[in-house]
């Protein structure tokens, strides 16, 4: 059993029980998140103490990644929920800044993704991938942490923090974790919860239909058709489909097979929630 978990809503208290981590841990690992947690931000938690450091793990609801098209004040937030889900987990330090402390008013600098943030849900979210490469550098400056975990169901989020990372030279070492999904194979996602009874019966068939895709390919033979197919098939069973395409792992950028290294990528709207998932293929 670990000491009490600490909590930072200051600077000055993050710096303070950060060194103190530091000094009885051999490192430190940090999980970023908006809160709304659920059991796939909480493995993040567990694979990082699994490596025998000190965790730290942030809530921010971060403004900068929400477009005008999104609705900030929609995001769920459920601080004594997520507390109680993080120590459960062992996390040992959570870091929750204000959004003043996270801008300050002077605050001149930002940073402006390109690579693999280009296409997809950088298509879709303008100026997303922006508010996260900002404010995971920000997260990773103010931490100072060895390691940093992403779940890979954001894949292309996980991409592009780890080019920003190798781009800026930064110390630490960024770690993709397995999508962790619902029994009946739908990733988890906070957003789930606002599915309606129909909608979350209907969401397993998109990973359902994205198995078979990857069947299909079997490493060799052209993507389109499949794809085609497979869009038709989603389509129809009442999805608004965004995107579902191969590509290259780390780049992002579209190819038409799969193997070694690829990823197949899906966003689907169904009713007001919109679904991201991947495989790799």
């Amino acid at each position: 059993m670990h000491d009490r978990m600490l909590t930072a809503r200051t600077l000055p208290d993050l710096r303070a029980a950060t060194a103190m981590l530091r000094h009885r841990h051999a490192h430190l690992s940090l999980v970023p998140t908006m809160g709304a947690l659920h059991a796939g931000h909480t493995t993040l938690v567990t694979t990082a103490r699994n490596t025998g450091g000190a965790v730290a793990a942030s809530i921010f609801v971060n403004p900068l990644q929400f477009n005008a098209n999104e609705d900030l004040s929609r995001y769920p937030r459920d601080e004594a929920g997520d507390l109680a889900k993080l120590e459960a987990a062992g996390c040992h330090l959570v870091w929750m800044p204000d959004v003043t402390t996270m801008y300050p008013p002077t605050g001149a600098t930002t940073i402006t993704p390109l690579g693999p943030a280009l296409g997809w849900e950088g298509d879709a979210r303008p100026g997303h991938f922006a508010g996260v490469a900002t404010v995971c550098c920000k997260l990773f400056g103010q931490v100072r942490p060895d390691r940093a975990y992403f779940g890979e169901k954001d894949w292309q989020q996980l991409q592009v923090v780890t080019r920003m990372v190798a781009d800026l030279a930064l110390p630490l070492d960024i770690i993709g974790v397995e999508t962790v999904r619902e029994p009946d194979g739908l990733a988890m996602s906070s957003r789930n919860r606002f599915l309606t009874e129909a909608e979350r019966t209907l969401a397993p068939a998109l990973p359902t239909i994205m198995r078979r895709v990857v069947q299909a390919l079997g490493g060799v033979g052209m993507a389109s058709p499949v794809l085609a197919a497979a869009r038709d098939e989603l389509t129809q069973l009442g999805f608004d489909v965004d995107y579902l395409a191969v590509v290259d792992g780390p780049s992002l950028v579209a190819v038409d097979t799969g193997g070694a290294g690829r990823r197949l990528i899906a966003a689907a709207r169904l009713g007001s929630v919109r679904l991201l998932d991947n495989m790799a293929c």
